[in-house]
Parts: C-alpha cells; structure tokens; sequence
C-alpha cells in the first residue's frame, strides 16, 4: 500500500457480527502491523425496523460494545462509533472527514457471491478517498 497507514476503518455489521469477524480480524492485523489505530464503526438505519428502539445510537452502541468485548483488540488502539444512515454512504462519508487511510471491510451476499461484491462494498470500493481491503466472509 502506498504512504503510511496511521488511520484504519472497520465497518461491522452487527446484524449478522458473527459473520464478520473475518474483516475485523485482518483490520487487527493490519492496525498491529502498522502500528495504526481502528475506527470500529457500525452503522444504524435512519429508522429501524423494530420501533421499540427508541435510542437507536445508543443500542446499538451497546452491541458495538458487546462485539468488542466477545472480540477483543488485543494492544490495538481502538475508537467506536455509531453512525447514522445509509451504510455505503456514512462509511465513505466517515472516511473523508476522519481521514483513513485504509478501509477494510467485509462482502457477502449469499444470493449472488459467487458473482459480485456485495452492494455497499461495492459502492464503498468506487467512492472512498483510501485504499479498501474488501475480505469475502464465508457464506
């Protein structure tokens, strides 16, 4: 990778978590092996589909908690976030003004992986100002 990676994101999904813990592992190994820190992200829909969660920033900061503790970072420095809105789009938006140097995330889509990347990988692939490490999680 050109330059220096000082600035690493994570995107997890943390409706299905268990099958992304593929691109949060290689996101640890790479923050350890250049000595970065991660931004481990989740993103919550503008209205969730359960309308009993009142406080959706602060559940599912809640289960970006519980991820990190079933997952722990090891001596990585790590900072989370809960963003708000459409996942391909706050992703690239929350790497612009953080300035990340490298994106590294996950794509599935058990209907079509064999073919594509998954919609919102793909969209962060052609519109985000870094270098994006897309791991194919198993189906």
């Amino acid at each position: 990778m050109p330059g220096t990676v000082k600035t690493i994101l994570c995107p997890v999904n943390l409706r299905h978590a268990a099958d992304t813990t593929g691109a949060y592992a290689t996101a640890l190994a790479e923050a350890a092996m250049h000595d970065a820190d991660l931004w481990v992200v989740t993103v919550a829909p503008e209205m969730e589909r359960n309308l009993n969660i009142y406080d959706s920033e602060k559940y599912w900061g809640q289960k970006l908690r519980e991820f990190l503790a079933a997952n722990p970072p090891g001596a990585v420095r790590v900072q989370t976030r809960v963003l708000k809105g459409a996942a391909h789009r706050q992703i690239v938006k929350f790497a612009l003004k953080s300035d990340i140097d490298l994106i590294v995330m996950s794509s599935a889509n058990p209907r079509i992986s064999d073919y594509l990347l998954g919609t919102t990988a793909s969209h962060v692939v052609s519109h985000a100002p870094c270098s994006v490490y897309v791991v194919r999680e198993p189906d």
